[in-house]
């Protein structure tokens, strides 16, 4: 009878054993975090619409493609001695093979010369919406509509407080 209670008792002992270590599991992790270079803009080049000639009796608009190219509506010239004509020219930089996104002005950006105005609108970029940091930088450029009224005064018209472009890793 001895015999049969130990082995009863043993049984008894690996069962239990057995059914306690199986109501239990532990696994493990570990965490990480990757630092990615903070993404920069750096203006390069200023938007420059160049010299305009407008009528007296109608406005009209000035568009400066990305390219720095410009075309005219309404009673807007472009004389021969264009001046300066630049799109504007920024270095974005960060970390290589990203994509960011670009955020362009969203409302009139105003010019003014003394007491005239005229407004900057519908600005576009190259690349549009988003790019690539391919090899950790990239170049954006970035053109818009001179919006000009008729019998426009004469004048060097600029702004004091110049117009935002924003990038961010997507």
């Amino acid at each position: 009878m001895k015999i049969i209670n130990r082995s009863l008792f043993a049984t008894v002992v690996l069962i239990a054993t057995a059914y306690g270590a199986s109501a239990q599991a532990t696994a493990n992790a570990t965490a990480s975090a990757t630092i990615l270079t903070a993404i920069s803009i750096t203006k390069t080049v200023d938007m420059n619409f160049g010299n305009i000639s407008v009528q007296a009796a109608s406005g009209g608009t000035v568009i400066l493609s990305t390219a720095g190219v410009r075309s005219t509506t309404g009673g807007v010239t472009l004389p021969a001695t264009g001046g300066t004509v630049t799109a504007a020219s920024f270095t974005i930089g960060g970390e290589g093979a990203y994509t960011y996104s670009i955020t362009l002005p969203l409302v009139a950006h105003t010019i003014s010369s003394g007491a005239n105005n005229m407004t900057v609108t519908a600005f576009l970029s190259n690349p549009s919406g988003t790019g690539t940091l391919a090899g950790g930088t990239q170049t954006l450029t970035v053109g818009a509509t001179l919006n000009i009224t008729a019998a426009q005064a004469n004048g060097l018209y600029t702004s004091e407080a110049g117009f935002n472009v924003t990038v961010n890793y997507n």
